[in-house]
């Protein structure tokens, strides 16, 4: 099986498009309304995001997003993996150890401080995955976020 990962560039939102029906599967997201295409389009042309997909003939079957986050305590920007997913089909294989090496690289050769991503408590199968992966390190952190 070979398998294509490739950074999205702003004509790329037909693949952004279907990296979101990927999440939208995988993560079972039900009622999903999703953003126009125009917002896709502005996304892709931000510097603070970036999209990787990985493609098995043609069919884009996992990805991942990240958020560049500029910092005051160092020059050098974080990147930050909000999303990251394999379709069920396709999981097991390697595709999403491909794609976090892919953005490590990337993010190394751009002069990066760290690439950082957070799983739930209670997904065991992701957490058992980011560790696969060889992180350098591990925190134990809790999140509080404010719905508006």
């Amino acid at each position: 099986m070979e398998i294509e990962i490739q950074l999205l560039q702003p004509k790329n939102r037909q693949e952004l498009d279907e990296l979101i029906s990927v999440f939208e599967r995988v993560f079972e997201m039900i009622h999903f309304t999703r953003p126009s295409q125009v917002h896709l389009e502005t996304l892709l042309n931000k510097e603070n995001f970036m999209a990787v997909t990985a493609k098995c003939e043609q069919k884009v079957i996992a990805g991942l997003t990240v958020y560049v986050l500029d910092q005051y305590y160092s020059e050098k920007p974080l990147a930050y993996i909000y999303d990251l997913a394999v379709l069920n089909e396709y999981q097991r294989m390697g595709v999403g150890r491909k794609l976090i090496a892919f953005i490590r690289e990337l993010c190394r050769q751009k002069g990066f401080e760290e690439v950082f991503v957070q799983a739930d408590k209670v997904d065991d199968y992701a957490i058992d995955f980011y560790r696969s992966t060889q992180p350098t390190d591990e925190e134990q952190v809790v999140h509080f976020y404010y719905k508006l």
